[in-house]
């Protein structure tokens, strides 16, 4: 499990940002001004910094430019900062804008440091890393034969980047096995399709978000619609488990689509322009269903705020387990055409007031992702089975022991598969008929009453 200082950011782009990078980067970067301190500049620190300057120009055993040098003061000073702060070349900018689009170039999966190892923290749907089996928690020993204990993020991120095509060896230690073992993986461009749906069961569907893009809730809209399209809809599982996080307004959005009204989060920082609110427009496009949102310790920043906001309204059921905690905006502010940094603005909290950071969101029942074996009992007969047995009384199909053991071979793929999902539609469906049979009962009541 990862601590809340854990480094993040996604091979082939930078770490998405809370905010959109629409509207932050309008104008001219020159015009724009950031806050000047209020307090003079300690100026023997000041000196102690043009000391070292000097001597790194001098004195080390290979010559470097000035500017290079700055540039390496400006990363390490925000660095120090907070693991989510950053500085950006006009590479990693590029790379941010493109991830917060949907597309960029890598192996599509999302990375961090613990115990000095670079560790997976989740691979992307649909993307090499994915489709080569990497998972949450696999640890990076070796990229290409050398080792990476030690080095920083950034650098382990600049070794695996490469033209589209090529390939790099991963060398991977797994809970679980013995030895570590060498993944190929061939660096593709990685488009991200952030919303996907389909039915588990007849009336209930299935949405999962990987991550939240500038048109994840529009998608989001368009894939319910979808599932609305295919008869009565009786219950929705949202999956957010391994959701890195990504746009702010995206996750307001897809809260607001099953919110009727309400406040869905609000942030608070230093300056009066990073304490904000959003709320949700009057309208639930499900008009109610019952909702289980599922999360783990893979879901991050805006797919916390989704559920967190859905959780204050008692509009769903948050299940699986502890969310990763990252509590915190960053705004990217454009230092120049070609630079910017990334620099952690504010805290964001849910409705009741809960900041998520270092503590993340709490699943209101915690269901651990395992493996589950169905029991086999002895086999035995049913009525059905008997000879000369008397058909059902209101004209129904006999169902035997063959046409039982059909159906428990369906549900036991549920099992084998998912038993996250398995469970939330469990959940789903109690609560579901507990509604039906409170609806059905009200004119009763009612009439007791008189």
């Amino acid at each position: 499990m990862f601590t809340p200082k854990a480094l993040t950011t996604i091979l082939g782009a930078a770490a998405l940002t809370a905010l959109p990078l629409m509207g932050l980067s309008e104008g001219d970067p020159a015009d724009q001004t950031l806050p000047t301190a209020t307090t003079r500049l300690p100026l023997e620190d000041l000196r102690s910094f043009a000391k070292v300057f000097e001597q790194i120009r001098q004195g080390y055993i290979e010559e470097v430019d000035d500017s290079t040098l700055l540039e390496y003061a400006i990363r390490g000073m925000l660095q120090g900062l907070d693991p989510h702060s950053s500085y950006l070349d006009r590479e990693s900018f590029d790379d941010l804008q493109a991830n917060t689009t949907g597309e960029f170039a890598g192996l599509g999966i999302e990375v961090g440091i613990e115990n000095n190892h670079i560790t997976v923290i989740t691979p992307m749907d649909d993307t090499p890393a994915a489709r080569a089996g990497l998972r949450a928690g696999d640890v990076i020993l070796r990229l290409a034969g050398k080792p990476l204990k030690g080095v920083s993020l950034d650098e382990a991120v600049e070794r695996m980047r490469g033209p589209r095509g090529s390939s790099v060896t991963l060398t991977i230690a797994r809970k679980g096995h013995k030895q570590p073992f060498d993944v190929t993986l061939k660096r593709d461009t990685v488009r991200v399709r952030s919303v996907r749906s389909k039915m588990l069961d007849e009336g209930y569907g299935y949405l999962r978000i990987s991550q939240f893009q500038l048109d994840t809730g529009t998608d989001v809209m368009r894939e319910v619609r979808k599932l609305q399209g295919k008869g009565e809809l009786k219950g929705l599982v949202l999956d957010l488990r391994n959701n890195p996080g990504g746009v702010l307004q995206s996750s307001v959005e897809v809260a607001d689509t099953f919110l009727e009204e309400g406040l869905v989060v609000y942030t608070e920082g230093r300056t009066e322009s990073a304490n904000l609110s959003y709320s949700a427009e009057p309208g639930d496009l499900t008009d109610g269903v019952p909702l289980v949102v599922l999360i783990n310790d893979g879901s991050a920043s805006a797919a916390e705020i989704v559920a967190g906001a859905l959780q204050d309204h008692r509009r769903a059921v948050v299940m699986g387990t502890d969310s990763f905690g990252k509590g915190s905006v960053q705004t990217v502010i454009p230092i120049n055409n070609e630079r910017a940094i990334k620099l952690t603005t504010a805290l964001y909290f849910t409705p009741n007031g809960r900041s998520i950071q270092a503590q993340g969101i709490t699943p209101d029942i915690v269901v651990e992702r395992v493996k589950v074996t169905r029991m086999e009992g002895p086999a035995r007969t049913t009525e059905a089975d008997l000879a000369g047995h008397l058909g059902n009384g209101n004209g129904g199909e006999d169902r035997t022991a063959a046409d039982r053991k059909r159906e428990k071979a369906g549900r036991e793929l549920w099992y084998a598969d998912d038993n996250q999902i398995f469970e939330a539609l469990n959940v789903l469906k109690g609560l579901n008929l507990y509604a039906v049979r409170y609806r059905e009962q009200q004119p009763r009541v009612a009439k007791a009453g008189r």
